[in-house]
């Protein structure tokens, strides 16, 4: 065997080997599709890159979700809320009269931090005006309940950032959510408060109860969206 013939085997075998693995490695499996969807405020969806949008399909729940703002409007993430359910309409039977009056509510009102009501805010404030401007075409806006809010929990936060998917749900604050259950009776220094509302940190993940009259945030969902089914 030549010189010729011994740099043809010495380089030829190794390289021969390399393609034959290239050309045989195993097929990488496409991602499955990310679960959630931006949605416009006409309650159509849009792909990733697009914007803006006003909701989120979370298409593993069929949850629309509220998406807040910065510019001072409506949902803008900055507002805070004390936890409020006012009083299905009844009768004044005290009086015996006829007049339809609102039951007792729950909570306390108008303990919020806003811009868009005349007296301070509380969350049937942020729920009728999101109802009545149909935000992504719903009016059926509603205080998720602790297991729905915390489908929202994104582990993968980077640290100091909001436990959420900021690329979907910008301008989150690292502080207490609202959620429409209410809480264990209250303790300690709140003792006297007797009850409050369950509430979700996105700082760290937590549920808890806080008294109703605190003003934490909020985020919107409706249950029945035609965006998201």
């Amino acid at each position: 065997m030549n010189l010729w013939q011994r740099t043809l085997l010495i380089v030829g075998v190794p390289l021969a080997a390399i393609t034959a693995a290239v050309l045989h490695q195993p097929s990488i499996p496409e991602p499955a599709p990310y679960h959630l969807t931006k949605i416009a405020a006409d309650g159509k969806p849009l792909p990733p890159w697009a914007g803006p949008w006003s909701c989120v399909c979370d298409r593993n729940t069929s949850l629309l979700w509220e998406v807040k703002t910065d510019n001072e409007g409506i949902h803008d993430g900055l507002w805070t809320y004390s936890w409020y359910r006012a009083g299905a309409a009844g009768f004044h039977t005290a009086a015996r009269t006829n007049l339809a009056e609102p039951l007792p509510g729950a909570g306390v009102p108008d303990n919020g931090d806003c811009y868009f009501e005349k007296t301070r805010c509380d969350t049937e404030d942020l729920i009728r005006r999101t109802n009545r401007q149909t935000l992504c075409g719903e009016n059926n806006w509603r205080l998720p309940t602790s297991t729905e809010l915390a489908t929202l929990i994104y582990p993968l936060a980077k640290a100091g950032q909001a436990k959420i998917d900021t690329d979907y749900f910008p301008h989150t604050k690292r502080g207490d959510y609202w959620t429409a259950d209410e809480g264990d009776t209250l303790q300690n220094v709140y003792r006297h408060l007797q009850t409050g509302a369950e509430a979700i940190s996105f700082i760290e993940g937590e549920k808890f109860t806080i008294p109703h009259r605190n003003a934490a945030f909020v985020r919107l969902v409706s249950a029945d969206s035609k965006s998201c089914h």
